[in-house]
């Protein structure tokens, strides 16, 4: 099944679970996101900013010395505790092999801290590294980071999740989850930034933009 056929169907589910106040609350926040911050967020043909971030095992990883042996995709996630999330973090694994096949690497960044950036890829097995961005400097160097309203934070409290202490961080706020590719010299050749959490980046899609630029 692919990727956009277990996202819909996880979503389906999830409008029979969920109370309809509730969806109403985040139906509202998403089209706020839609009108506003995924405008902003780091559009193709824009530079990269510089990431440098601890890993699940606590080392810093520099994105910029990935750049040096070839192209990096970059996928940022709201979470371990995000169904959403880890359907496409299990996509991106499948794909690791073309991925390095095409001579590129792969990275995920939350803002969670290291211990439950580890849970997540001892979780889903994953292969590539998985970063942790506490505090968001680089989810918000890319545009990506959105602070809760008072209402959305009901819903989260309602769904049982307390955003600060899963990200170590004092502030209500996560990224967008949004997926770029950034080219050997910096510059992002795709950038996927949907305010729809529901919505992902087709790993196929990225892998094709891999080739095409392998085959230019």
């Amino acid at each position: 099944m692919s990727l956009k056929a277990q996202l819909a169907e996880y979503r389906a589910g999830w409008f029979k679970r969920v109370p309809a106040d509730r969806q109403a609350i985040m139906e509202r926040h998403i089209a706020q996101l839609r009108d506003g911050l995924a405008k902003a967020a780091l559009k193709t043909g824009d530079c990269a900013p510089v990431i440098a971030l601890k890993n699940a095992k606590g080392e810093t990883v520099e994105v910029r010395s990935l750049l040096e042996r070839g192209p990096v995709i970059v996928t940022f996630y709201r979470g371990g505790w995000c169904p959403y999330c880890n359907l496409q973090l299990k996509a991106f694994q499948r794909i690791l092999p073309d991925v390095k096949a095409a001579g590129a690497s792969l990275v995920a960044i939350s803002p969670e801290k290291p211990d439950d950036t580890l849970s997540t890829a001892e979780k889903n097995a994953l292969a590539f590294e998985v970063l942790s961005d506490v505090g968001q400097k680089v989810g918000r160097a890319f545009g990506l980071v959105y602070q809760f309203s008072d209402e959305l934070k009901s819903a989260y409290e309602g769904f049982g999740l307390d955003i600060p202490a899963k990200n170590g961080a004092d502030d209500w706020a996560l990224p967008l989850s949004a997926t770029y590719v950034i080219d050997r010299d910096g510059t992002i050749i795709y950038a996927y930034t949907d305010a729809d959490y529901r919505d992902r980046a087709d790993p196929m899609d990225v892998l094709e933009i891999l080739k095409q630029r392998a085959a230019a």
